[in-house]
């Protein structure tokens, strides 16, 4: 017997006795229509759309695709929603459990039932990345000549999971994590559906608020969390989650930190400014409190990047570096994972020593040019590529580095009217030092001397 994505036997208990199953099974969408978020994906002629049926018509089958997304966006409930609403044979398997046999034991399914009723199938596989190359590669052949019409799911980069040969036969649609709207319709629906909680218990806006936090844009954390207070509440017999429920229920904290309110700057001022102060412990102390509020770690990781230079600087090239990796790294794997990689930079960054001497050095030049201190290019550094350029006197003069035994010529880079300013004053912290010994040599050897 194949593997189906709901047993029949599961759908028989549900139907006979809905109460029993999670609440995150009851409140799945039947339909398209009924699915919170990732509109982008759902719009009328949308590979999605002609998967169930929709304007499927025609000579143009309906595409394969890769679902990628964080976990709780929604990729088993759009597969569970496509094998409800789609005439076709649904088959599930798992990467996980699944092999090459079973794999081609769906195929072979596939080309008869093609073959002796007309019956397309539809496979979702569930966490792709998880198959080797040789098992991505049995697929190929069912994909290319449309055997099967494939789902695949995956958390993973599939740029990185899925070979190319699958990729460039499918459509790569991308989940974006739920939004807070989002997830508050979701949970607003749970309470008052009667597939859901029926109004048993109200939901206060604070304790509504935390439910968001605690999300992070998942779904099925979402209403795993909402069942638990609820149930705990109702055991108590509140009329309605509290704040102290929840927390009690989910064993977290509510942490005071409103995402669009002054409480997202402070803290995140006071991260940042215990990372220049160097106290690692205190620069820990509020990344954690951004990430249990709920934070974007793509902004936690913009702040990081800029800190690196405007409070490290020089005094360690490879703070930089590393800030710019973990915003890179955070970008392909957010939550939950992302917060070991925000933690390995803020430590990085937070025991870096510090200058702020790029900050200082573009400030200072900055304010020069807006104050008109600009002036001309010197002649024998303008273009002199092009025709008519020596007439007018450009590049005459120029003295090439390069053919110099020490690499650096006297002559006058700036314009005149700052030709003798001075806008980077080194620290001697750290890396930096080195630099400071050689800005002083090149200034000399620019013929640029103090007086």
């Amino acid at each position: 017997m194949e593997p189906d994505l709901f047993t029949a036997a599961a759908e028989e208990r549900q139907e006979k006795d809905p109460a029993g199953s999670p609440l995150a099974v009851r409140m799945r969408p039947r339909t398209l229509d009924e699915v919170v978020g990732q509109q982008h994906l759902l719009k009328p002629g949308s590979p999605l759309r002609r998967l169930v049926g929709e304007g499927a018509g025609g000579p143009a089958g309906p595409s394969s695709v890769i679902l990628w997304g964080p976990p709780g966006t929604g990729k088993t409930t759009l597969a569970y929603v496509v094998s409800k609403a789609t005439n076709k044979r649904f088959v599930e398997l798992s990467a996980i459990t699944a092999g090459v046999k079973e794999v081609r034991a769906v195929i072979d399914g596939a080309r008869r039932a093609t073959g002796g009723y007309g019956k397309e199938t539809v496979l979702f596989l569930d966490e792709i990345h998880r198959f080797s190359k040789a098992q991505q590669d049995s697929l190929l052949p069912a994909v290319e000549n449309r055997w099967v019409t494939l789902i695949a799911a995956t958390t993973e980069n599939p740029y990185f999971s899925v070979i190319s040969p699958l990729l460039s036969r499918s459509l790569l649609l991308t989940l974006e994590p739920l939004t807070d709207d989002d997830v508050r319709g979701l949970l607003r629906r749970a309470l008052s559906d009667e597939r859901g909680l029926k109004d048993a218990v109200a939901l206060p806006d604070d304790t509504e608020d935390h439910f968001l936090r605690i999300a992070g844009g998942d779904a099925r954390r979402a209403l795993t969390a909402l069942e638990a207070a609820a149930g705990a509440a109702l055991d108590k017999g509140e009329p309605e989650i509290s704040l102290t429920t929840l927390e009690e229920t989910v064993d977290r904290a509510a942490v005071k930190y409103d995402r669009d309110g002054d409480q997202h700057y402070d803290v995140a001022s006071a991260l940042i400014k215990s990372i220049r102060g160097s106290d690692v412990d205190a620069a820990l102390h509020y990344l954690a409190r951004m990430i249990e509020a709920g934070e974007d770690p793509r902004f936690i990781a913009r702040r990081l990047m800029i800190s690196a230079s405007e409070d490290i600087g020089l005094a360690d090239p490879n703070a930089l570096p590393i800030a710019v990796a973990a915003a890179q790294a955070v970008a392909m794997i957010g939550f939950p994972e992302a917060a070991l990689t925000l933690s390995h930079a803020t430590i990085a960054l937070a025991l870096a020593p510090k200058s702020n001497s790029a900050t200082t050095a573009i400030g200072a030049a900055m304010d020069d040019v807006r104050k008109g201190l600009a002036g001309a290019v010197p002649p024998h550094l303008r273009d002199g590529h092009y025709k008519g350029a020596a007439k007018l006197g450009h590049a005459q003069g120029y003295v090439y580095p390069h053919d110099l035994a020490e690499g650096i010529a006297e002559q006058q880079y700036a314009p005149d009217a700052i030709k003798d300013r001075e806008y980077y004053t080194p620290t001697r912290h750290g890396a930096e030092a080195r630099y400071a010994d050689a800005v002083e040599w090149t200034r000399k050897h620019l013929g640029r001397r103090r007086s």
